[in-house]
């Protein structure tokens, strides 16, 4: 059996599953440029990809509706990628298939890397929409993959000197959720920085998603010497919530700190008024215009096409997504994924989660970029503002 037949075959195989589930789906057509994407709207990771799909569908209509680009009319189709790694690369596959031009993959590492590595392999930028562990990078999937979210290194960080700098909170416990790399890695880069201000962690535990067993965090809590300062916990929802909640219930009254999967209005109903004060997070962007003077036109327009407002900020990581992507389309004047990829390389980019210019390729693309903090009192988030750490952790 020759080499090329059996690539074929596997393809094939790859995107039967797909195939039943989209066999309408024609090639693109000659006068448009479509965007595949790859995002979860099933699945742990659907709190976080399903508010970027609403966001990119509105920046599609939006770009369509001043004239598309390039002069031709952007379409957009994504495939639910179920919150798995495998589906999420057939996708891709199929998509590039039908003639995606430029790949959206989903806010995390391991779920979003395999689109990249599709996208990677057939020559194509593609871009997360909130992956945040530096393993989103040029190094690890290739010299035209980007993340559009700062990394942890920044994301940590910023907690760290929230805390020791501007709360006075000397002392953090510190709960680590094995879940996945960014899980992992957020809260390695919190502990770095706040060691490396001052700050002093009285103890570290790890937590594994899914087992809703929080009686040995709560012992370790109540057996240390003094009362810490934060608790520093990365992890996701539904467990999230329910060790809030649990600590609280015991008379752990700590504050409490996290990164971008806190901002899950979820979160903020398992909570509610009795538990969800004193809780603080570090996230993409604030829903409002004290976070950028473009936010009141996205919000009218998100209203119009979904018929209410957005209640994270992942919806604007999804605009920005597709409004970066088009942005990089039109200074390299093509899709040609080496063009684009130089014009997101060698620009800035005014976005309603901040300002982002990217380092090269072989400094892996690393994101410049700030961060928001977000405070929570009677599960209601308020705005603290804009804040980007000084010499964060290396990756």
């Amino acid at each position: 059996m020759c080499i090329q037949f059996r690539s074929g075959i596997r393809r094939l195989l790859m995107a039967l599953p797909l195939f039943l589930g989209a066999a309408t789906m024609a090639n693109a057509a000659d006068d448009e440029i479509l965007i595949g994407g790859a995002l979860s709207l099933t699945g742990v990771q659907a709190p976080l990809d399903e508010p970027g799909l609403k966001g990119a569908k509105v920046a599609v209509k939006a770009l369509n509706d001043a004239g598309g680009l390039l002069g031709k009319k952007v379409k957009f189709i994504n495939l639910d990628g179920k919150s798995d790694a495998v589906n999420v690369g057939n996708i891709a596959v199929q998509l590039i298939d039908k003639g995606a031009k430029l790949i959206v993959a989903p806010c995390d590492f391991d779920f979003g890397g395999p689109a990249s590595r599709e996208a990677q392999k057939s020559g194509l930028v593609g871009i997360s929409t909130c992956a945040s562990d530096p393993l989103y990078s040029s190094w690890s999937l290739g010299d035209k993959q980007f993340t559009l979210s700062m990394w942890n290194t920044t994301m940590g960080a910023t907690a760290a000197e929230f805390a020791f700098n501007e709360k006075g909170w000397k002392t953090a416990y510190v709960v680590t959720d094995q879940f996945i790399a960014y899980t992992k890695s957020l809260s390695k880069y919190f502990v770095s920085h706040f060691k490396d201000i001052g700050g002093k962690i009285l103890a570290e535990d790890k937590y594994t998603q899914g087992k809703q067993d929080f009686s040995a965090l709560i012992a370790r809590v109540k057996a240390l010497p003094t009362k810490p300062d934060v608790i520093y916990i990365s992890s996701y929802m539904p467990d999230l919530g329910a060790m809030i909640r649990a600590f609280r219930e015991v008379g752990i009254d700590s504050p409490v700190m996290g990164g971008d999967s806190y901002d899950d209005p979820g979160l903020f109903k398992a909570l509610g008024e009795k538990f969800g004060s004193d809780v603080y997070f570090v996230t993409h962007t604030w829903m409002g215009p004290e976070a950028h003077p473009d936010m009141p036109k996205f919000i009218k327009l998100y209203k119009e096409v979904h018929g209410s407002e957005p209640d994270t900020s992942f919806v604007a990581t999804g605009w920005d997504t597709i409004m970066l992507m088009a942005e990089a389309v039109k200074i390299a004047g093509s899709t040609d994924g080496a063009a684009v990829a130089k014009a997101m390389e060698n620009n800035t980019f005014n976005l309603l989660t901040g300002k982002l210019s990217y380092k090269s390729a072989k400094d892996g693309h690393a994101p410049d970029k700030a961060a928001v903090v977000i405070s929570l009192d009677k599960a209601k988030p308020s705005f603290l503002g804009w804040r980007q750490p000084k010499n964060p952790p290396a990756p």
